[in-house]
């Protein structure tokens, strides 16, 4: 199976997956496109990447008959143009999410993806991450018992970030919170209700016409009794970043760390009883969640922990594994070998709609006041 050529257009966040396709097994060679020389500059210095291989323009890299792929990382509202360019171009597309604005660029990207009969990946972190991956080993060992609710957030005050990001509605860009859930549920959303609570400053709704600090929704899914409840903020909260879920069972229950340093939770029901029989007794711990760099190829697996990006440089700053639970290569390494083995990746267009859809229309109810909308089906055409 051949190797690829990957292009990484957006280098801002962009330069933190270099290393990874550079020591990827099945990646022959990188190029990077960034509208900043000094982004490129210093792919260049710190990475060893040729200039022959840095461009300023995204068609560059389209118009490159040795470029397989395209990975973006680039401001929101350029995510369902760039992919449609990408594969209308016959390249495979993996994008950062949100994976569009609206629900009809979701369905342009799955239109143009049809049509391509190539790769789109929905490049979505949170499910990846270590916590996940634990998550997910102890649901299929039956651990949890019968599932009975979820939750999730995304709490990330965006101060002093891009323009772009000024007063961007807190539902629009839910998946960091709810993938997870949702992949953990393994079921489609099909119906959200949403609200919105507290207000941001007057100078932040001018851009998206969203007045909420917070919004929140609880989802119904599909051939499940389940609900999940999600929520997300972006200004005037006085809160700390986190990205987290949690899982509610019968036999056993996982709660999100609340700060950095602390572990999370797992509860477990017992056989003992206590307050004469009424009560079952739970026994509760904080927990290491274990790393899966195993299961990656060891020349990426280093990236799952806090580790130089290249022997070469000394600044320790340049480092990754702590921000996005050691996801990055997990991610990147999906992509690729989507591509080599000529099958869907995980997760793809469709999967990506309704985990991005879900929170367009929750933020449609929840404008609307709390009107209960259901999530369109992505699996046909409109």
């Amino acid at each position: 199976m051949k190797k690829i050529t990957v292009a990484l257009v957006g280098l801002s966040f962009g330069l933190e997956f270099v290393p990874i396709y550079q020591n990827h097994p099945d990646v022959a060679d990188l190029m990077v496109v960034d509208l900043s020389q000094q982004l490129l500059k210093t792919a260049r210095e710190r990475y060893d990447i040729p200039q022959d291989h840095c461009f300023t323009d995204i068609q560059a890299v389209l118009d490159h008959p040795g470029v397989d792929s395209i990975h973006l990382v680039t401001p929101p509202d350029t995510h369902a143009p760039l992919s449609i360019r990408a594969l209308n171009a016959g390249k495979h597309c993996g994008c950062t999410i949100p994976m569009g604005m609206s629900i009809d660029e979701l369905f342009a990207v799955i239109d143009a993806r049809r049509r391509s009969g190539k790769n789109y990946m929905f490049l979505e972190t949170t499910i990846f991450q270590r916590e996940t991956l634990y998550i997910k080993e102890c649901i299929a060992r039956g651990d949890f018992g019968r599932i009975q609710y979820m939750s999730c957030a995304h709490y990330q005050d965006m101060e002093g970030w891009p323009s772009y990001w000024e007063g961007f509605p807190p539902l629009m860009h839910p998946t960091h919170a709810v993938a997870p859930c949702l992949m953990l549920a393994d079921r489609l959303p099909i119906r959200v209700y949403g609200r919105g609570s507290g207000k941001i400053r007057p100078e932040l709704t001018r851009r998206y016409g969203c007045p909420y600090a917070f919004e929140s929704a609880f989802l119904t899914l599909q051939d499940s009794d389940i609900t999940i409840e999600m929520e997300r903020f972006l200004y005037g909260v006085a809160r700390g970043y986190s990205e987290c879920f949690r899982i509610y069972g019968e036999q056993e229950s996982f709660e999100w760390q609340q700060m950095d340093g602390e572990g999370p939770v797992l509860f477990q029901r017992t056989d003992d009883f206590m307050w004469g029989g009424r009560t079952a007794a739970i026994a509760q711990e904080r927990i290491k969640v274990p790393d899966y760099a195993h299961f990656l190829p060891p020349e990426i697996g280093k990236y799952t922990t806090s580790t130089v990006y290249n022997a070469k440089d000394s600044h320790l700053s340049f480092t990754q594994g702590g921000g996005h639970g050691g996801s990055h290569p997990h991610m990147v390494h999906e992509f690729v070998r989507s591509i080599v083995e000529q099958r869907p990746p995980y997760p793809d267009d469709i999967v990506g709609a309704y985990w991005t859809g879900v929170g367009i229309r929750a933020h449609e109810s929840a404008m609307a006041g709390g009107k209960l909308l259901d999530v369109p089906d992505f699996r046909h055409y409109r």
